[in-house]
């Protein structure tokens, strides 16, 4: 490749070039140590000293040199790794320079010539290309070029990035070059004469870890199914290990469950994939989890600031962050200082004058008349333009969808949006009592109607009081609303319990569903009339969990709050039917209806299950499962005496998803668990981590000194029971009363009572340093290893149902299925957008009804089978354009239900047969690959048996063995002996007869046998002897095409078939197993093992080579 010309002061320092070609301008010189003898002393110290090097050190073992005459400075033009690309640079330059150059008579004009020259190649080259959009562009082209060359991928497989390290095998280091594709990491190194590549795909990779010994120091682990990867000596660890857990979440996202989970829509375009993208993803996904914005925000500008804090009374130095709907202020130390101001309540965004103590200010105005002042911003004018571009689109988009909505109010009824009246046709007053109370949206929160009935509402007046008015001095000094300032204090005030006067409006603006729901006035009114009357499984769920949502709060044993609450969860489910209704979210509702009006705690839910839960809720509940994971690995840092006496914290684990799916509310009683959220809507998850680790802490003795996962799970029951708060703590719960009754017969130790606002501080105090930023590094690695144990779980539902079905062997049934699973992933990683994209949605199998995904089930359409075909079928042939036709029979034949597509179980079948099964069945797939559906009427070959001499008119001439020329054989009486034979013949095992087979799918039958036995050991004798079964099977079928009198089946059927000729599966099988040497042929075993492990060598270059033909085709 071309390079951007740099100095050489000494040509040939240290012997380390050897020249190949030169002329009075230019120089071909070759690295010591390449292309040589293998063994030489010199070239392996040089090519050892090359892989030893840093990436800024080394070179390519070919270059072009550009020297003028008397001078000793030359430089580097072009280079290469094999001789093949240099020397069409070369050829180049000798045809299209060398001639020009001897006009100048300034030496120095030829190089300044030159090596313009060259740029201009470069920019013409690297236009447009991916090498232009990363920061060194010269040094990536290099590296792409080497990564393209040493592992011969696809072009579509793009390099995101690479690295120089060390991979570890066993205690030997190998220094070179970590590439890192969208779909692969590859690892190459050339040490002391010996090359090492490794490829590893990301969808096999099960965990990532940073490991520490004596000879690795940081390292990064990449584990597989089958092995473990070593690799350290990196120059910035930290970047490559977010780099490397960044690109197999991603991928791992994208190829296991792409239908799942929310990916963002650049990550949906492999291609666009970029280093810095990843880096600008990943700080995205920082800033949505830090503020609980909307999945779908995009990051704008970032921006070092200082905002002033009113209640400091100073500027607080932190991080500006703006994205399409919103201004978001972080203070240096994460949480200290948070301010959230969405621009639908922006009025200005203005420059002020900037001062030596004001330098570079910026007001922000919102509506409610209240200003912030930004200061000491760098590119003040761009963001100020660029944040007054958005608020006018903001502004234009609102006043679009107000005109619209008057317009909409002018011609509509006078009813209340809130109210909905359906055609329920002739009914009785009752009835349509009922109807109405069903559909009409209540407009104030539940606990205002059943607040009397909850006990110790009345004993604590004063407490509540007490709460408003420290809150109402928090309104006066911090803010009131979306934009109030969030600081240690306010966490101080959560802690203690929202006043239930304040819990609604507070919910709201902390979690910012009050912008959401004051965008889409009018849209919770629509879902309920458009959801409403619509059955689904969703629905009936939801039916099925109406009365066990908090059935002992009076608020839903009344049909006004269950009516609400069934209004909630299936508006939201017609809302986002990729999640539907999943359990738990009826518990959560609940609890939203008591403290926020209906249309308030709709929005509440979104907020939760699409913002500050992502993934929670879908059909698999991806999120809890990744959250638990990662709260195994706090457990196990944060706890590590309690880690260590419980080694196995799966139990702990199971025990905690019911804390994270429903907000601790299913485990601790109604007033402590409901002080639980407040903290979760003020913190996020990030709260719920902090109490689980207090709640193990607080039980960490008795939990160590358990004997079994029962008792584990009654100490943690027993103390979550007993938490009170101090709303309830007029009424002791019911668990404190029965604790002491059921001590005697019970080894749990009876506990004492804890306040909740006690458990709350004390997770804030010792585990108040776990940060956002933290918890979404943890969940990008435990996503991969939640999504691969989802993945085996997935193989081995796959394995148990057609294990029954194969003769073959387990361990041989999992290699096949993962040959399957391959050639899948191979179509998402190279295909065309269109073939991946129908790939990907073929491997979701849907339940009867069609509305809800049940389970992942791979599935090939015809160019994946084909491929898996050549790779896997047991008899040799000659003709590949033979054995394509047979691929596309066969998978015809399997497509059953006639969708293009042939599941594993049929893959699985099909092999088996060919594999593992007797002979006579065999024969059986062989005559079905040649009668319809697999042989269909279209198919016209050119065939030789189709000759006159193949007629059946006369008899075949037969070679008989030697010793028998002289005698007579009778063949009129055999072929009758033979029909009598057949006709009392049966088949047990087929319940169904097959079709008769005509003459011309009896040739094509004849032409697979023939292409099957070419290039086999006994070639001769098997053409010998398929000629003499072919000779008898057309004297069959004449013989029952000239005399149906015989009464047979086979004459019958003939008969039936307009009398054309026919022979049937059972004459071709009995006219088979007359030659031993087709009987040996079909019954001599072949080793599935070897085959398969055969193919999975073969399996990538096979696919990867002919994906690009087909690619530079296009």
């Amino acid at each position: 490749m071309w390079l951007n010309p740099e100095e050489v002061l000494l040509k040939n320092a240290l012997k380390l070039w050897v020249t190949e070609r030169s002329n009075d301008f230019f120089l071909l010189q070759r690295r010591r140590g390449h292309g040589e003898p293998t063994g030489r002393i010199t070239g392996l110290l040089v090519g050892a000293l090359d892989t030893v090097l840093d990436s800024n050190a080394r070179v390519s073992p070919f270059r072009v040199l550009l020297q003028v005459p008397g001078s000793q400075i030359s430089w580097v033009i072009a280079s290469g790794a094999a001789v093949e690309e240099v020397s069409k640079h070369w050829d180049w330059l000798v045809h299209n320079l060398l001639h020009s150059l001897s006009v100048f008579e300034n030496k120095e004009d030829v190089a300044s010539f030159v090596k313009g020259k060259v740029r201009g190649l470069i920019a013409e080259e690297v236009g447009g290309r991916q090498a232009a959009q990363e920061d060194e562009p010269d040094k990536f082209r290099e590296a792409l070029l080497k990564f393209e060359l040493h592992f011969g991928l696809p072009s579509s497989e793009k390099l995101v990035t690479y690295y120089s390290c060390c991979c570890w095998k066993g205690r030997v280091p190998r220094q070179g070059f970590l590439y890192l594709s969208i779909n692969h990491a590859a690892f190459y190194s050339f040490l002391l004469g010996k090359e090492v590549k490794l490829v590893i795909p990301w969808a096999e990779v099960t965990r990532l870890e940073r490991v520490s010994t004596g000879l690795m120091t940081e390292a990064v682990r990449i584990n597989t199914r089958r092995r473990q990867r070593e690799f350290s000596m990196f120059l910035n660890p930290d970047e490559a290990f977010g780099v490397i857990g960044q690109l197999a979440d991603i991928a791992l996202r994208r190829l296991l469950d792409s239908e799942g989970l929310e990916i963002d829509r650049v990550l949906q375009q492999p291609a666009r994939i970029t280093k810095r993208i990843l880096e600008e993803q990943a700080l995205r996904e920082y800033v949505l989890a830090l503020f609980r914005l909307p999945r779908d925000e995009r990051l704008h500008e970032v921006a070092s600031c200082s905002m002033w804090t009113p209640h400091a009374r100073c500027h607080t130095a932190g991080t500006l962050y703006t994205t399409d709907g919103y201004l978001c202020f972080s203070g240096r130390e994460e949480g200290s200082c948070i301010l959230l101001i969405p621009l639908s309540e922006v009025l200005s965004v203005e420059k002020a004058e900037s001062t030596s103590l004001l330098p570079n200010p910026v007001i922000v105005s919102v509506r409610t008349k209240k200003a912030f002042q930004l200061i000491e911003l760098q590119d003040r004018d761009q963001l100020v333009e660029n944040l007054n571009s958005r608020l006018r689109a903001l502004q234009w988009k609102r006043s679009m969808f107000r005109s619209r909505r008057d317009g909409k109010r002018s011609v509509s009824s006078p009813t209340p949006y809130y109210t909905f009246y359906y055609d329920t046709g002739p009914s009785d007053e009752e009835e349509i009592e009922e109807q109405v109370l069903r559909n009409t949206v209540n407009s104030e929160a539940l606990m205002t109607a059943f607040h009397q009935n909850q006990p110790g509402a009345n004993g604590n007046q004063s407490t509540e009081q007490e709460k408003e008015r420290l809150w109402e001095d928090h309104f006066t000094e911090f803010g009131r609303g979306v934009h109030m300032f969030r600081t240690d204090k306010i966490q101080r005030l959560v802690a203690m319990g929202i006043p239930e006067s304040l819990r609604g409006e507070l919910w709201m603006t902390l979690s910012d569903a009050s912008s959401e729901l004051e965008a889409h006035q009018g849209y919770y009114s629509s879902m309920v009339q458009r959801s409403m009357g619509h059955s689904s499984l969703a629905t009936d769920e939801i039916e099925r969990d109406l009365h066990r949502s908090l059935p002992d709060h009076p608020a839903f044993q009344n049909p006004t709050g269950i009516a609400a609450l069934r209004r909630v969860l299936t508006a939201y489910a017609h809302r986002n039917p990729k999640i539907g209704y999943c359990q738990s979210m009826n518990i959560l509702a609940s609890v939203l209806l008591l403290y926020a009006k209906e249309e308030e705690a709709f929005w509440l839910l979104v907020a939760v299950c699409e913002r500050m839960l992502p993934d929670y809720y879908n059909r698999r509940v991806i999120g809890a499962q990744v959250d638990q994971s990662v709260f195994e690995q706090l457990i196990r840092e944060r706890l590590p005496e309690l880690a260590e006496h419980v080694p196995d914290l799966s139990t702990l684990s199971s025990v905690s998803l019911s804390w994270f799916l429903t907000l601790f509310l299913s485990v601790l009683p109604f007033h402590s668990a409901v002080c639980v959220v407040d903290c979760f809507f003020f913190h996020g998850i990030k709260a719920i981590f902090q109490l689980g680790l207090a709640a193990l802490e607080a039980n960490a003795a008795q939990l160590s000194a358990s004997t079994d996962d029962g008792q584990a799970l009654m100490i943690l029951t027993g103390f979550l029971d007993q938490v009170g708060s101090e709303e309830s703590s007029s009424s002791p719960p019911p668990a404190a009363e029965t604790s002491s009754s059921s001590s005697s017969s019970s080894d749990v130790p009876a506990v004492r009572n804890t306040n909740i606002s006690d458990l709350i501080n004390e997770s804030y105090e010792k585990f108040g340093d776990l940060t956002v930023r933290q918890i979404e590094r943890l969940r990008c690695r435990h996503r991969i290893q939640v999504l691969q144990a989802h993945e085996d779980t997935t193989k081995d539902n796959a394995l148990r149902v057609v294990t029954p079905d194969v003769s073959m062997s387990p361990e041989n049934l999992a290699d096949v299925y993962d040959l399957f699973k391959t050639e899948h992933f191979i179509s998402l990683y190279w295909g065309d957008s269109s073939s991946a994209a129908a790939a990907e949605a073929a491997a979701w199998r849907h339940g009867d009804s069609g509305r809800s995904y049940v389970e992942r089930q791979y599935r090939l359409d015809r160019p994946q089978f084909k491929s898996l075909y050549g790779l896997l079928a047991p008899w040799p042939g000659d003709s590949n354009q033979h054995a394509d036709t047979l691929a596309n029979r066969t998978f015809t034949l399997l497509d059953q239900h006639r969708h293009s597509l042939v599941t594993f179980r049929e893959f699985a079948g099909w092999l088996d047969t060919l594999y593992c099964e007797e002979l006579n069945e065999k024969i059986r797939l062989l005559y079905r690959l040649h009668i319809p559906p697999a042989l269909t009427e279209s198919e016209d070959e050119p065939s030789l048996m189709k000759s006159p001499l193949m007629s059946s008119n006369r008899p075949l001439c037969v070679h008989l063995p030697a010793g028998v020329e002289g005698e007579q054989t009778d063949y009129q009486e055999q072929l009758k002996q033979m029909l009598k034979d057949l006709v009392t013949e049966r088949e047990p095992d087929v319940e169904k007869p097959l079709p008769l087979m005509n003459q011309r799918q009896f040739i094509q039958f004849c032409k697979t046998l023939y292409s099957m036995f070419h290039g086999a050991p006994e070639e001769n004798e098997l053409f010998q002897a398929i000629a003499t079964v072919t000779s008898l099977v057309l004297q069959i079928g004449e013989a029952g095409h000239r005399g149906p009198g015989s009464g047979s089946e086979v004459a019958a059927a003939a008969e039936d078939a307009g009398g054309e000729w026919t022979v049937s599966y059972a004459q071709i099988l009995a006219s088979l197993l007359t030659e031993q040497a087709l009987v040996n042929f079909f019954e001599e075993p072949v080793d599935l093992c070897l085959k398969v492990a055969a193919a999975k060598v073969k399996q990538y270059h096979q696919r990867a080579g002919l994906l690009s033909l087909q690619q530079g085709s296009r």
